[in-house]
């Protein structure tokens, strides 16, 4: 058996990516979103590189994560990956990066009380500045 506290901060990242992106398209549908083009549009609200890194900043500023969730997020966001960022700088896309981790890490690991405790304040937090923005 795989020892999830030994994977790379990039393999975490990897699931935390898939992860995230399906409890953010579970919440638009729950939501009474139902047209592919505007799913898509609204989940990159929640799912881009940019928000991510946001909800992180947000997240350590209120000291959110434990001590563990800190380590796996510097590990995420301090390894060394072989892509590069599409649409934003590479610190953004790296602090996105250690966002997935954490939630790559928390899902591996069983940990889903807290896992949906992080989901459903990351997309309470991006609704919130949704509405400030309108």
């Amino acid at each position: 058996m795989i020892d999830v506290k030994q994977l790379s901060g990039l393999t975490l990242a990897y699931v935390g990516d898939a992860i995230y992106e399906s409890y953010v398209r579970d919440f638009l549908v729950l939501s009474g979103q139902t047209r592919p083009n505007k799913l898509h549009h609204m989940a990159t609200r929640y799912v881009s590189a940019k928000a991510q890194a946001m909800l992180i900043h947000e997240m350590e500023k209120i000291n959110l994560l434990t001590e563990e969730e800190q380590g796996v997020y510097r590990r995420g966001r301090n390894a060394k990956s072989y892509t590069s960022a599409k649409n934003t700088d590479k610190m953004t896309y790296r602090m996105s990066t250690g966002f997935e981790a954490v939630m790559g890490y928390l899902h591996l690991l069983g940990e889903k009380e807290r896992l949906e405790e992080l989901m459903s304040w990351c997309i309470k937090k991006v609704g919130e500045l949704d509405e400030r923005q309108a």
